[in-house]
Protein backbone atom coordinates (compact mmCIF):
# COMPACT_ATOMS: atom_id res chain seq x y z
CA UNK A 1 0.00 0.00 0.00
CA UNK A 2 1.83 3.04 -0.70
CA UNK A 3 0.22 6.38 0.08
CA UNK A 4 1.39 10.14 -0.94
CA UNK A 5 1.32 11.60 2.61
CA UNK A 6 -0.10 15.27 2.52
CA UNK A 7 -0.63 16.75 5.64
CA UNK A 8 -4.16 18.00 7.69
CA UNK A 9 -3.52 21.31 8.96
CA UNK A 10 -4.50 21.59 12.46
CA UNK A 11 -2.64 24.68 13.23
CA UNK A 12 -4.19 27.98 14.63
CA UNK A 13 -4.95 30.41 12.47
CA UNK A 14 -2.85 33.23 13.14
CA UNK A 15 -3.34 35.87 15.59
CA UNK A 16 -4.84 33.34 18.04
CA UNK A 17 -3.47 33.21 21.36
CA UNK A 18 -1.10 30.19 22.17
CA UNK A 19 -2.95 27.49 23.36
CA UNK A 20 -2.40 26.74 26.94
CA UNK A 21 -3.10 22.51 27.04
CA UNK A 22 -0.24 20.42 26.99
CA UNK A 23 -2.39 17.20 28.34
CA UNK A 24 -5.43 16.22 26.92
CA UNK A 25 -7.50 13.33 28.45
CA UNK A 26 -10.28 11.48 26.04
CA UNK A 27 -13.02 9.56 28.40
CA UNK A 28 -15.29 7.30 26.13
CA UNK A 29 -18.37 5.99 28.44
CA UNK A 30 -19.33 3.31 26.40
CA UNK A 31 -22.45 2.91 24.54
CA UNK A 32 -24.77 4.61 26.02
CA UNK A 33 -28.27 5.79 25.03
CA UNK A 34 -29.28 9.60 24.71
CA UNK A 35 -32.73 9.16 26.19
CA UNK A 36 -30.78 7.85 29.73
CA UNK A 37 -28.01 10.28 29.77
CA UNK A 38 -28.68 14.00 28.26
CA UNK A 39 -31.99 13.11 27.09
CA UNK A 40 -32.87 12.87 30.77
CA UNK A 41 -30.78 15.52 32.77
CA UNK A 42 -29.79 15.97 35.44
CA UNK A 43 -31.13 12.44 36.19
CA UNK A 44 -28.35 9.59 36.29
CA UNK A 45 -25.58 11.98 34.94
CA UNK A 46 -25.82 15.43 37.74
CA UNK A 47 -22.51 15.83 37.93
CA UNK A 48 -21.81 16.24 34.02
CA UNK A 49 -24.93 17.64 33.38
CA UNK A 50 -25.30 20.71 36.25
CA UNK A 51 -21.62 21.06 37.24
CA UNK A 52 -19.02 20.23 34.13
CA UNK A 53 -21.17 21.60 31.95
CA UNK A 54 -20.91 25.11 33.24
CA UNK A 55 -17.04 24.67 32.83
CA UNK A 56 -16.81 23.89 29.16
CA UNK A 57 -18.67 23.89 26.09
CA UNK A 58 -21.46 20.97 25.10
CA UNK A 59 -22.24 19.69 21.65
CA UNK A 60 -25.68 18.22 21.52
CA UNK A 61 -25.14 18.17 17.59
CA UNK A 62 -22.41 15.12 17.69
CA UNK A 63 -23.09 11.58 15.71
CA UNK A 64 -21.18 8.71 15.04
CA UNK A 65 -22.03 8.84 11.18
CA UNK A 66 -19.76 5.29 10.87
CA UNK A 67 -20.00 1.96 12.56
CA UNK A 68 -22.19 1.82 15.39
CA UNK A 69 -20.22 -0.54 17.32
CA UNK A 70 -17.32 -0.43 20.02
CA UNK A 71 -14.40 -1.26 18.28
CA UNK A 72 -15.24 1.54 14.81
CA UNK A 73 -16.22 3.82 17.36
CA UNK A 74 -13.35 4.14 19.23
CA UNK A 75 -11.14 3.74 16.09
CA UNK A 76 -13.01 7.12 14.41
CA UNK A 77 -12.53 8.44 17.86
CA UNK A 78 -8.40 7.63 17.73
CA UNK A 79 -8.24 8.17 13.68
CA UNK A 80 -10.55 10.41 11.95
CA UNK A 81 -11.40 7.34 10.12
CA UNK A 82 -14.68 5.73 10.04
CA UNK A 83 -13.94 2.01 8.79
CA UNK A 84 -15.67 -0.99 9.21
CA UNK A 85 -13.39 -2.94 11.82
CA UNK A 86 -13.94 -6.25 13.51
CA UNK A 87 -15.58 -5.79 16.80
CA UNK A 88 -13.90 -8.85 19.11
CA UNK A 89 -10.40 -7.17 18.87
CA UNK A 90 -8.52 -9.43 16.27
CA UNK A 91 -8.31 -6.16 13.43
CA UNK A 92 -6.26 -3.14 14.12
CA UNK A 93 -7.40 0.14 12.65
CA UNK A 94 -6.44 0.88 9.06
CA UNK A 95 -4.77 4.12 9.92
CA UNK A 96 -2.19 5.55 12.80
CA UNK A 97 -3.83 7.15 15.39
CA UNK A 98 -3.13 10.17 17.16
CA UNK A 99 -1.28 8.79 19.97
CA UNK A 100 1.34 7.63 17.05
CA UNK A 101 1.22 10.67 15.46
CA UNK A 102 2.21 12.57 18.72
CA UNK A 103 5.02 10.53 19.49
CA UNK A 104 6.44 10.44 16.40
CA UNK A 105 6.38 14.31 16.04
CA UNK A 106 7.28 14.81 20.09
CA UNK A 107 10.09 12.26 20.50
CA UNK A 108 8.62 11.26 23.56
CA UNK A 109 8.38 7.96 24.97
CA UNK A 110 5.83 5.66 25.16
CA UNK A 111 4.30 6.40 28.15
CA UNK A 112 3.84 9.78 27.35
CA UNK A 113 0.55 8.48 25.55
CA UNK A 114 -1.88 5.84 27.18
CA UNK A 115 -4.78 3.85 26.28
CA UNK A 116 -6.57 2.93 30.06
CA UNK A 117 -9.84 0.93 28.90
CA UNK A 118 -12.27 -1.42 30.99
CA UNK A 119 -12.78 -3.43 27.71
CA UNK A 120 -9.50 -5.49 26.98
CA UNK A 121 -9.93 -5.59 23.54
CA UNK A 122 -9.49 -2.27 22.78
CA UNK A 123 -5.27 -2.68 22.73
CA UNK A 124 -6.07 -2.74 19.05
CA UNK A 125 -6.34 1.13 18.77
CA UNK A 126 -2.35 1.13 19.99
CA UNK A 127 -1.33 0.18 16.74
CA UNK A 128 -2.27 0.24 12.72
CA UNK A 129 -2.14 -2.00 9.95
CA UNK A 130 -0.93 0.27 7.51
CA UNK A 131 2.72 -0.73 6.61
CA UNK A 132 4.55 2.41 7.09
CA UNK A 133 3.01 2.82 10.37
CA UNK A 134 2.35 -0.68 11.76
CA UNK A 135 4.45 -1.71 15.13
CA UNK A 136 5.59 2.01 14.83
CA UNK A 137 5.22 4.98 17.77
CA UNK A 138 3.18 2.88 20.26
CA UNK A 139 1.46 4.24 23.05
CA UNK A 140 1.34 2.50 26.49
CA UNK A 141 -1.46 0.14 26.89
CA UNK A 142 -3.51 -0.66 30.09
CA UNK A 143 -6.54 -2.88 29.40
CA UNK A 144 -9.08 -4.78 30.92
CA UNK A 145 -7.95 -7.42 34.06
CA UNK A 146 -4.59 -8.02 32.89
CA UNK A 147 -4.33 -7.28 28.97
CA UNK A 148 -6.08 -8.38 25.89
CA UNK A 149 -7.61 -11.85 26.51
CA UNK A 150 -8.38 -11.52 30.05
CA UNK A 151 -11.49 -9.99 30.37
CA UNK A 152 -13.23 -6.62 31.05
CA UNK A 153 -12.78 -5.22 34.54
CA UNK A 154 -14.85 -2.81 36.63
CA UNK A 155 -14.83 1.30 35.73
CA UNK A 156 -13.77 2.04 38.88
CA UNK A 157 -10.59 -0.12 38.88
CA UNK A 158 -10.01 1.61 35.70
CA UNK A 159 -10.42 5.04 37.42
CA UNK A 160 -7.91 3.54 39.77
CA UNK A 161 -5.35 2.67 37.21
CA UNK A 162 -5.80 5.98 35.31
CA UNK A 163 -5.27 8.35 38.14
CA UNK A 164 -2.43 5.92 38.64
CA UNK A 165 -0.56 6.33 35.34
CA UNK A 166 -1.25 10.08 35.53
CA UNK A 167 0.66 10.21 38.57
CA UNK A 168 3.10 8.43 37.65
CA UNK A 169 4.07 9.40 34.14
CA UNK A 170 2.18 12.36 33.70
CA UNK A 171 1.54 11.60 30.19
CA UNK A 172 0.10 14.33 27.56
CA UNK A 173 -2.36 12.24 25.85
CA UNK A 174 -4.80 9.74 26.95
CA UNK A 175 -7.61 8.08 26.24
CA UNK A 176 -9.99 6.52 29.28
CA UNK A 177 -12.60 3.52 28.42
CA UNK A 178 -15.64 3.24 30.44
CA UNK A 179 -17.52 -0.10 29.79
CA UNK A 180 -19.94 -0.70 32.36
CA UNK A 181 -23.38 0.63 30.84
CA UNK A 182 -22.41 -1.14 27.36
CA UNK A 183 -21.66 -4.43 29.02
CA UNK A 184 -24.64 -4.25 31.17
CA UNK A 185 -26.97 -3.50 28.68
CA UNK A 186 -25.73 -6.42 26.52
CA UNK A 187 -26.32 -8.73 29.55
CA UNK A 188 -29.91 -7.00 29.47
CA UNK A 189 -29.54 -5.70 33.14
CA UNK A 190 -31.28 -2.26 32.83
CA UNK A 191 -30.80 -1.45 36.55
CA UNK A 192 -26.74 -2.66 36.13
CA UNK A 193 -27.16 -0.50 32.93
CA UNK A 194 -28.36 2.42 34.51
CA UNK A 195 -25.78 1.92 37.27
CA UNK A 196 -22.62 2.10 35.06
CA UNK A 197 -23.98 5.16 33.63
CA UNK A 198 -24.40 7.14 37.40
CA UNK A 199 -21.32 5.66 38.05
CA UNK A 200 -19.28 6.59 34.98
CA UNK A 201 -20.84 10.58 35.63
CA UNK A 202 -19.06 10.53 39.39
CA UNK A 203 -16.07 8.97 37.95
CA UNK A 204 -15.91 11.65 35.52
CA UNK A 205 -16.02 14.50 38.29
CA UNK A 206 -13.34 13.00 40.40
CA UNK A 207 -11.05 12.54 37.39
CA UNK A 208 -11.41 16.43 36.69
CA UNK A 209 -11.01 17.33 40.14
CA UNK A 210 -7.93 15.66 40.18
CA UNK A 211 -7.27 17.15 36.98
CA UNK A 212 -7.85 20.41 38.22
CA UNK A 213 -5.90 20.44 41.48
CA UNK A 214 -3.06 18.20 40.72
CA UNK A 215 0.36 20.42 39.81
CA UNK A 216 1.23 18.70 36.73
CA UNK A 217 -2.08 19.17 35.18
CA UNK A 218 -4.25 22.23 36.45
CA UNK A 219 -4.70 24.96 33.72
CA UNK A 220 -3.21 23.00 31.39
CA UNK A 221 -5.20 19.64 30.94
CA UNK A 222 -8.27 19.38 28.30
CA UNK A 223 -10.90 16.87 29.06
CA UNK A 224 -12.64 15.55 26.48
CA UNK A 225 -15.89 12.95 27.32
CA UNK A 226 -18.09 11.55 24.55
CA UNK A 227 -19.47 7.59 24.19
CA UNK A 228 -18.63 5.64 20.70
CA UNK A 229 -22.54 4.87 19.53
CA UNK A 230 -25.58 5.38 21.45
CA UNK A 231 -28.06 2.40 21.23
CA UNK A 232 -30.84 1.16 19.62
CA UNK A 233 -33.99 3.22 19.90
CA UNK A 234 -37.23 1.29 21.89
CA UNK A 235 -38.99 -1.18 19.30
CA UNK A 236 -35.54 -1.37 17.24
CA UNK A 237 -34.12 -4.57 16.99
CA UNK A 238 -34.05 -5.38 20.49
CA UNK A 239 -33.99 -1.82 21.80
CA UNK A 240 -31.82 -0.52 24.30
CA UNK A 241 -29.96 -3.60 25.34
CA UNK A 242 -28.57 -4.15 21.79
CA UNK A 243 -26.78 -1.12 18.82
CA UNK A 244 -25.41 -1.52 15.59
CA UNK A 245 -27.14 0.22 12.89
CA UNK A 246 -27.68 3.55 11.43
CA UNK A 247 -31.04 4.13 13.67
CA UNK A 248 -31.24 7.82 15.48
CA UNK A 249 -30.69 5.97 19.04
CA UNK A 250 -27.51 4.51 17.90
CA UNK A 251 -25.62 7.52 15.69
CA UNK A 252 -26.63 10.07 18.88
CA UNK A 253 -23.66 11.10 21.19
CA UNK A 254 -22.68 13.42 22.94
CA UNK A 255 -19.45 15.52 23.63
CA UNK A 256 -18.04 17.51 26.52
CA UNK A 257 -15.44 19.54 26.53
CA UNK A 258 -13.22 21.62 29.06
CA UNK A 259 -10.17 23.10 29.07
CA UNK A 260 -7.85 26.57 29.26
CA UNK A 261 -8.02 27.26 25.47
CA UNK A 262 -11.95 26.27 25.42
CA UNK A 263 -14.81 28.65 26.13
CA UNK A 264 -18.37 28.04 27.87
CA UNK A 265 -21.45 27.11 26.45
CA UNK A 266 -23.48 25.03 23.98
CA UNK A 267 -22.44 24.72 20.50
CA UNK A 268 -25.08 24.77 18.05
CA UNK A 269 -22.93 23.37 15.23
CA UNK A 270 -23.15 19.84 14.26
CA UNK A 271 -19.83 17.38 14.27
CA UNK A 272 -19.13 14.03 15.05
CA UNK A 273 -16.61 11.14 15.90
CA UNK A 274 -14.40 11.87 13.68
CA UNK A 275 -13.65 15.59 14.16
CA UNK A 276 -12.33 14.21 17.56
CA UNK A 277 -8.35 13.68 16.32
CA UNK A 278 -7.79 16.73 14.44
CA UNK A 279 -9.14 18.69 17.40
CA UNK A 280 -6.89 17.03 19.75
CA UNK A 281 -3.95 17.64 17.12
CA UNK A 282 -4.37 21.06 17.64
CA UNK A 283 -4.31 21.43 21.01
CA UNK A 284 -0.89 18.95 20.89
CA UNK A 285 0.42 21.00 17.76
CA UNK A 286 0.72 18.18 15.87
CA UNK A 287 -0.36 17.28 12.44
CA UNK A 288 -1.88 14.07 10.67
CA UNK A 289 -1.73 12.66 7.15
CA UNK A 290 -4.44 14.46 5.00
CA UNK A 291 -4.44 11.00 3.03
CA UNK A 292 -6.00 8.08 4.70
CA UNK A 293 -7.04 4.22 3.80
CA UNK A 294 -10.79 3.35 4.16
CA UNK A 295 -11.41 -0.47 3.82
CA UNK A 296 -13.90 -1.56 1.30
CA UNK A 297 -15.14 -4.98 0.46
CA UNK A 298 -14.73 -6.11 -2.92
CA UNK A 299 -17.11 -8.78 -4.54
CA UNK A 300 -15.43 -11.11 -6.57
CA UNK A 301 -17.61 -13.46 -9.16
CA UNK A 302 -15.65 -16.57 -9.47
CA UNK A 303 -16.33 -18.95 -12.12
CA UNK A 304 -16.42 -22.78 -10.99
CA UNK A 305 -15.43 -25.72 -13.26
CA UNK A 306 -17.92 -28.72 -13.50
CA UNK A 307 -17.33 -31.75 -11.62
CA UNK A 308 -15.09 -33.92 -14.41
CA UNK A 309 -14.38 -36.74 -12.10
CA UNK A 310 -17.94 -37.39 -11.22
CA UNK A 311 -19.03 -37.14 -14.67
CA UNK A 312 -16.86 -39.82 -15.65
CA UNK A 313 -17.49 -42.43 -12.93
CA UNK A 314 -21.06 -41.99 -14.22
CA UNK A 315 -19.94 -43.21 -17.50
CA UNK A 316 -22.00 -40.40 -18.57
CA UNK A 317 -25.33 -41.32 -17.04
CA UNK A 318 -25.43 -37.82 -14.96
CA UNK A 319 -25.40 -34.82 -17.20
CA UNK A 320 -23.01 -32.67 -16.51
CA UNK A 321 -23.86 -29.10 -15.71
CA UNK A 322 -22.62 -25.98 -16.73
CA UNK A 323 -20.02 -23.73 -14.47
CA UNK A 324 -21.58 -22.54 -11.14
CA UNK A 325 -20.20 -19.21 -10.35
CA UNK A 326 -19.27 -18.49 -6.47
CA UNK A 327 -18.81 -15.52 -4.68
CA UNK A 328 -15.37 -14.05 -3.29
CA UNK A 329 -15.10 -11.43 -0.63
CA UNK A 330 -11.86 -9.35 -0.62
CA UNK A 331 -10.97 -6.12 1.52
CA UNK A 332 -9.46 -3.57 -0.40
CA UNK A 333 -8.06 -0.49 0.63
CA UNK A 334 -9.17 2.85 -1.16
CA UNK A 335 -7.33 6.11 -0.87
CA UNK A 336 -9.16 9.31 0.51
CA UNK A 337 -9.12 12.28 2.02
CA UNK A 338 -9.20 12.86 6.12
CA UNK A 339 -12.92 14.08 6.66
CA UNK A 340 -12.62 15.18 9.95
CA UNK A 341 -12.72 18.80 10.90
CA UNK A 342 -11.10 20.87 13.80
CA UNK A 343 -14.52 21.75 16.31
CA UNK A 344 -13.51 25.17 16.05
CA UNK A 345 -16.35 26.60 18.09
CA UNK A 346 -14.73 25.18 20.80
CA UNK A 347 -11.90 27.82 21.49
CA UNK A 348 -11.87 30.84 22.66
Amino acid sequence: MLLILLVACTAPPSGTKPLKTEHVVIVVIDGVRWSETWGATPGLIPNMSANLIQKGHFLPKFYNYGYTYTNSGHTAITTGVNQPIDNYGDELPANPSIFQYFLKQTGKPATAAWIVSSKDKLHILANTQRPDWKDEFLPSVNAGVNGPGTGYRMDSLTLVEAKRILTTHKPNLMLINFMEPDGFAHAGNWENYLRGIARDDRYVMELWDFLSTDEAFKKKTTLLVTTDHGRHLDGIDGGWAEHGDNCPGCQQVFLLALGPDFGRGEVVAEYSLIDLPLTVARLLKIEMDSLVVVPRIDTTVVALAPDTTLAASQQDSVQVLPPQDSIRLEIKMDTTVLKGRVIKELFK
